[in-house]
């Protein structure tokens, strides 16, 4: 194990490694880079004489690093920390965190091309079921997940199964970012700078979602089709598979997920205030 001080922190801040995790692996690591910058924004907010914890401020002083995932060799994938964020009264935050970084959900929605362009009529969701083990899950219905590549498409294991089994693929210049869209007001200097994006479980991960749109018309007979065959059935061994559910029950059919829930409420709030 080794420690170094946290580059450009006031009062210094000690970072404690594992055995199996260096200094540069950790500090380039995109989730805890994106992670300490928003912290350490947030802690100068306090600054401001209206801020709650004006008087008595909040510093980050420790940060242990406790375990970390690597995938592929020595590519980080997670990493479990604890932060130490007190006052000079010795009151804490709880910091335990668990680093993953951000992901991208997409609410796909398929309309038969006959039906009225402005209606809402026979809309439908494309839902993913695939094993989930930390949520004690084999077959979890959710938003497809994954994340945008260098061309900003959607891409991942998903995406891949969507392309596979109906041949559509996401581009980026047909995606609506909704959680940008609903969070578009303006900040100022005394406003923390979190990210675009739905934070599913804020008390133990760093984990954000930014919520995209992607609207497709296609003829009735391929609808149809696609009905009939993404039932959400699985073949023997297959890991992952799609289900097609109306757009006006998915808040029930995907209830279970945070990312389902989170776009149907962004989609419904968008198209009422006229932004959809």
């Amino acid at each position: 194990m080794s420690t170094f001080i946290l580059p450009n922190s006031e009062p210094e801040v000690p970072v404690h490694l594992t055995s199996d995790l260096s200094q540069e692996q950790l500090l380039s690591f995109q989730a805890f880079e994106t992670w300490i910058s928003t912290l350490q924004h947030s802690l100068t907010t306090q600054q401001n004489k209206s801020h709650t914890f004006h008087s008595a401020p909040y510093k980050l002083r420790n940060i242990e690093i406790q375990s970390v995932d690597l995938f592929g060799g020595n590519r980080i994938g997670f990493i479990k920390l604890k932060a130490e964020v007190s006052n000079d009264k010795g009151e804490k935050l709880p910091g335990s965190v668990f680093l993953r970084g951000g992901s991208v959900g997409m609410l796909l929605i398929l309309q038969p091309d006959d039906v009225s362009s402005n209606s809402e009529d026979e809309k439908h969701v494309i839902l993913t079921l695939q094993p989930r083990i930390p949520a004690g899950s084999l077959s979890l219905a959710e938003l497809p997940a994954g994340m945008l590549d260098d061309a900003g498409t959607f891409a991942g294991g998903a995406a891949q199964e969507i392309e596979e089994e109906t041949g559509l693929e996401v581009p980026a210049n047909e995606l609506i970012n909704m959680t940008e869209l609903a969070l578009s007001s303006a900040t100022s200097d005394h406003e923390e700078h979190l990210q675009q994006g739905v934070y599913p479980s804020p008390g133990g991960c760093d984990e954000f979602v930014p919520i995209f749109l992607w609207q497709k018309r296609i003829p009735r007979d391929q609808m149809k089709e696609w009905q009939g065959k993404l039932t959400g059935l699985r073949d023997h061994g297959e890991k992952i598979t799609l289900m097609l559910c109306p757009l006006e029950k998915v808040w029930r059919q995907g209830g279970r997920d945070a990312k389902v829930l989170a776009a149907w409420a962004l989609y419904a709030g968008l198209r009422e205030e006229g932004k959809l």
